[in-house]
């Protein structure tokens, strides 16, 4: 157990190192707390020793440790109120009654983004919580097609489609096929009873039916590989300090790039989570905050990515706010 002085410094000292990024020395503490340089290094000394502080070889000062922020933000944080300005901007969003709840989300991670200078993530609904309602064609040229793949979550996904020798009659009994039989698949099955069920049978019916069976096929599997994911302010996470040498850009570029990492942000917790250093499950000096959010029955998740030294108090209740606009 810490002592209530205890907390005090260690409160403090993670405070001032988020806003700074320079490590703190005892005489800033005495600044704020009544006590003697000895006692505050003392009290440090103590802190370091149970893991919640560290010691830099350059500086007399202490970093928090991912041990320190982890328990900062479960016992000493108070979520900070939003100023009126940030406030102003997210309502502006919400209350525009023209626009759908996809697009004002990415309006807002926008805004986030930008007044936080972190980088933001949203992920839909994945294919697996969907199934075919139907497939439409869309003729566009003597070549070109859309293909059209509509659920029953009301998603819509598009292909473009190319063919050497368009035979719309053709391509129109592929998609009788596909929907007389396949009506009702999850998604993330189509492909494999397109491979099983509809292409033993289509050489009867379908005089092109290579051509036309592989690009069908592949149309269902971009769609199952694909997440409804959105990235806002990629780059901010690099413009921070932490992030100073080129080894650790390229490590963290590559995560951020990495679709099945991504992808795995996914929240499935309720409320307003945050995930330090390794639990992020991206990089150990990395902090993801991330709520997840149901509208409709759509589940999503939002979140918040940047370095352990973020403004936790300010990023949590940025992400309560959106959240309770979202659901309301």
């Amino acid at each position: 157990m810490l002592s209530e002085r205890q907390h005090e410094i260690l409160k403090i000292i993670i405070e001032e190192y988020i806003k700074t990024a320079r490590p703190v020395g005892s005489k800033s503490i005495c600044e704020t707390i009544d006590c003697s340089s000895a006692t505050i290094r003392n009290e440090m000394s103590i802190l370091e020793e149970v893991g919640f502080l560290e010691k830099t070889h350059t500086s007399s000062g202490r970093v928090p440790s991912e041990q320190g922020y982890r328990y900062y933000v479960d016992n000493l944080m108070k979520p900070k109120e939003l100023t009126g300005e940030d406030v102003l901007k997210l309502q502006t969003i919400f209350h525009n009654k023209s626009l759908k709840i996809n697009d004002a989300i990415i309006k807002s991670m926008e805004i986030i983004s930008e007044i936080t200078s972190y980088a933001l993530i949203s992920l839909g609904n994945n294919a697996s919580d969907n199934r075919l309602k139907k497939v439409e064609v869309v003729n566009l040229d003597d070549s070109h097609i859309i293909a059209l793949v509509i659920t029953d979550k009301g998603h819509i996904e598009h292909k473009n489609m190319l063919f050497d020798n368009l035979d719309l009659k053709e391509i129109k009994k592929m998609v009788d096929l596909i929907n007389n039989l396949l009506i009702g698949t999850p998604i993330n099955d189509i492909s494999e009873k397109l491979e099983f069920e509809i292409k033993p049978i289509i050489s009867k019916y379908i005089k092109q039916h290579e051509e036309i069976y592989n690009v069908f096929y592949n149309a269902f599997n971009d769609f199952t590989i694909k997440s409804d994911i959105h990235f806002t302010g990629r780059n901010n996470i690099l413009n921070q300090p932490e992030f100073d040498n080129v080894n650790k850009i390229r490590r963290i570029v590559n995560k951020l790039e990495d679709k099945d990492i991504i992808s795995n942000i996914e929240e499935h917790d309720n409320g307003v989570n945050v995930y330090i250093g390794k639990d992020s499950k991206i990089d150990e000096d990395v902090t993801i905050v991330k709520t997840k959010y149901v509208v409709d029955g759509n589940i999503g998740t939002i979140a918040v990515i940047g370095p352990k030294r973020m403004e936790y108090d300010r990023v949590v209740s940025i992400l309560e706010y959106i959240k309770d606009n979202i659901e309301r």
